[in-house]
């Protein structure tokens, strides 16, 4: 195979639409764009949203809850993952560096999810009630 014998596959390469050059062309008088109004016109559309002056849905209905900004660097670690890491002590950079846990993230907390039998002294890490309880039964510790 050379470059110069290669083509594109049948039936991928279309010709371009040429409006507006005819009768017998089929896109003749009008080109396509029907009769008047402001889709027919050169330059005349209107952006994304707009309902030809009614009040647009985006507008018309309230605006409701809140994202916070904070929230991307906060974290979760399951039971199993502790597990599994198999580590005595936990810090933010042993989850960092284990890939646990974004790098970006500040706050991380230990969930009731999975299970725990070994030993863990957690530090700088929170936890809710049910995965406190879990690392406490099972030995581990919170500093």
């Amino acid at each position: 195979m050379d470059l110069n014998t290669i083509s594109p596959a049948a039936g991928s390469k279309k010709p371009r639409r040429r409006v507006g050059r005819g009768i017998g062309s089929g896109l003749g008088k009008t080109a396509g764009r029907g009769h008047k109004g402001q889709k027919s016109r050169a330059g005349g559309y209107h952006k994304v949203g707009f309902e030809g002056g009614q009040m647009p849905m985006q507008r018309r209905l309230p605006k409701r809850g809140f994202k916070s900004h904070s929230l991307k660097f906060n974290a979760e670690v399951n039971l199993s993952d502790l597990q599994q890491l198999g580590t005595s002590e936990v810090t933010l950079a042993v989850l960092k560096a284990a890939n646990l846990v974004p790098t970006h993230a500040k706050v991380v907390k230990v969930v009731k999810t999975g299970e725990i039998s070994i030993a863990v002294k957690l530090t700088g890490i929170g936890a809710t009630a049910g995965g406190k309880a879990a690392v406490e039964a099972a030995g581990g510790s919170f500093a």
